[in-house]
This record gives C-alpha cells, sequence and structure tokens, in this order.
C-alpha cells in the first residue's frame, strides 16, 4: 500500500479508537461503583403543582442518579452494548425518562434490533423526544432528548423495521421502566389501553 492510501485509513482507525475509547471511559464510573448494569438507583417521579413532569435540581439530579446515568443523560455519554438493563427486557409496560419520569416509549413499539441497545420503532406520544443534529465523531445523526428534562436519550436511525422503518436507539441508562401491572399505582394508569387487545 502506498503512503498516501495508508492515511486514509489510519485516520479512520484513530476515529474509531477515539470513539471507543470515549464510550468505555463513559462506562467506567458506574463500573466502579457496581451501578452500570443494575440501574437500582430509582428516582421518584417530579411532577409540578399542574401534573407536568419537571427536571429536579442539579445538586439534587446529582445525588439520585448513579453515575453512569448522569453522564448519559447530562452528558451525552453511551453506555456499552449488551452490557445494559433494558436491551433485552422483553416485559410489557412503558420506559419513561430517568430524570423527570416522562413517559417515552412503549413495550409494544420495542423490537429485538441486534445492537445491544433497546431499540423501538415510535415514542410514545409525538411530543415525547426533541431531536438535534449531532455531528459528533466525523458522522451526522440524529440525537434525541427528552422534551421535558432534555435528557440525552440516544439517536434515531432510518433501519428500522415496519411501520415507521425508525430505529429509536435508547441508552438504558437514561430509562426507568414501568412494568405493566404497576402503571395504575405509579400514576401511569392512563397508559393501560395500550396493552388491551
Amino acid at each position: 500500500m502506498k503512503v498516501k492510501q495508508a492515511f486514509p485509513v489510519i485516520g479512520v482507525a484513530v476515529i474509531a479508537v477515539i470513539a471507543l475509547l470515549k464510550i468505555g471511559i463513559a462506562a467506567e464510573p458506574a463500573q466502579a461503583t457496581g451501578a452500570a448494569d443494575t440501574g437500582n438507583t430509582t428516582p421518584t417521579v417530579t411532577k409540578s403543582t399542574t401534573g407536568n413532569f419537571v427536571k429536579p435540581a442539579a445538586d439534587e439530579l446529582r445525588a439520585r442518579l448513579t453515575p453512569l446515568q448522569y453522564e448519559v443523560t447530562q452528558n451525552e455519554a453511551t453506555e456499552r452494548s449488551f452490557a445494559n438493563e433494558y436491551w433485552d427486557n422483553k416485559q410489557a409496560g412503558i420506559y419513561v425518562d430517568i430524570v423527570s419520569g416522562e413517559p417515552l416509549f412503549s413495550s409494544t413499539d420495542k423490537f429485538k434490533s441486534g445492537t445491544g441497545w433497546p431499540s423501538f420503532i415510535r415514542p410514545i406520544s409525538a411530543d415525547a423526544l426533541s431531536t438535534r443534529t449531532d455531528s459528533r465523531f466525523f458522522i451526522t445523526r440524529t440525537e434525541l432528548k427528552s422534551s421535558i428534562a432534555k435528557s440525552h436519550l440516544g439517536h434515531v436511525f432510518e433501519d428500522g423495521p415496519e411501520p415507521t422503518g425508525l430505529r429509536y436507539c435508547i441508552n438504558s441508562a437514561a430509562l426507568k421502566f414501568i412494568p405493566q401491572e404497576e402503571l395504575a399505582v405509579s400514576g401511569y394508569g392512563e397508559y393501560l389501553p395500550l396493552f388491551e387487545d
């Protein structure tokens, strides 16, 4: 291989190594505390007096979330694939923002993407998410954030199954799962019709 031809190959390899290191570094603090895969920190749902979900103050948020949950939702880190809580969860229920409790996705829209992260064909409602162009790592992707708390969730890609053709690829660390049988007692009873035949 000629020297001029080797430069682009080396450049791509360096970018890939940097991306992998960033992912690994983001996951390390939580693994050191033993909390990366368990997601045992369960913040209480925070609603304002009008019934809307709100983002807690920064100091409360840091105290309530695991290091990995904080890095993912507040600093746009990415957890490791196949080593997260919900990638293979098959229970019926909804997924809410770990920060505010805002409903984001339903298990009825979850599918096995083979990526090692929870994947959905659509959000639970059209206004649950906001998007922005993410050009980090020399690629352009569409980043997903929760509408209320602005938590980083993951990205959406145009390689999903029908009927939407979309794959909402989400970090488990950004989510809290509410099982179907706990929806009513957890304040999410309005979502029970999603699971009726």
